[in-house]
This record gives structure tokens, C-alpha cells and sequence, in this order.
């Protein structure tokens, strides 16, 4: 599981000064959510710069989880749902002004607006059959 400080898509790219700080490295990730949390990986030690990276590549679901975890994807998200149930209950208001009760203004949820909307369905069958 991630936590709320690993939010990059991708992991940095390989450094080509083997000498960089810890402090260089995060001067350029600043924008990234991560800048002094984590230590680099790559180029920490004179000599690791020729060594391969130890971690396997990321997964699918993996890089998935972690672009679902930034603030960016979140209130993206949060803003189509609104739209999405914004949608939804205009929906729902519109069904109500087609089905007939008493009084006309009477306040109903959603269940009842359905199955109120099964119930004058089945009436007007039954009006244009008989």
C-alpha cells in the first residue's frame, strides 16, 4: 500500500554525476511530493553509478495505485463524480415531475419516485389494454 508521500507516476530518472548529493537530488523534485522523504536510489555512492537498478520495474496496477494516489487524479475525480450525480438527481427531478401524486409537491426519495414511476407504468398498460 502507498502512503500519502509516494505520489510519482515514474521513478526519477538515473542521475549521470555520481557524485549528487542527497541535497542536489532533491533540489529538482520539487514538485514531486517526495522531495527529502525518500533517499535516492541511484548515484548515493561513488561507484553505484554503473550498477543496475535493484527494484524491478513498476506493475500495471502498480503504477495505477500510484497515479490514483495524487491530489491531481483525486480532485479530478471528485469533480466528474459531482457532474455524474449532479446528473443523477436532475434525472431523478425530472421522473418526479412526470408521476402523479397527492399532494403534487410532496417531497419523495429515490426508491419511492422508482417505484412509483413501476406502479403508473403498470396502470397505463393496464389503461391501453383494456
Amino acid at each position: 500500500m502507498l502512503n500519502s508521500d509516494q505520489t510519482d507516476l515514474e521513478p526519477p530518472p538515473p542521475r549521470s554525476d555520481p557524485d549528487s548529493s542527497f541535497g542536489d537530488r532533491t533540489a529538482g523534485t520539487a514538485g514531486t511530493g517526495t522531495a527529502g522523504l525518500c533517499p535516492p536510489t541511484r548515484g548515493a555512492e561513488p561507484g553505484e553509478a554503473g550498477k543496475k537498478d535493484l527494484q524491478p520495474p513498476l506493475s500495471r496496477e502498480e503504477r495505477r495505485r500510484r497515479r490514483r494516489a495524487t491530489a491531481k487524479y483525486r480532485t479530478a475525480h471528485a469533480t466528474r463524480e459531482r457532474i455524474r450525480v449532479e446528473a443523477f438527481n436532475v434525472a431523478f427531478a425530472e421522473l418526479r415531475k412526470l408521476l402523479p401524486t397527492l399532494p403534487p409537491d410532496k417531497k419523495l426519495s429515490k426508491i419511492e419516485i422508482l417505484r412509483l414511476a413501476i406502479c403508473y407504468i403498470s396502470y397505463l398498460n393496464h389503461v391501453l389494454d383494456v
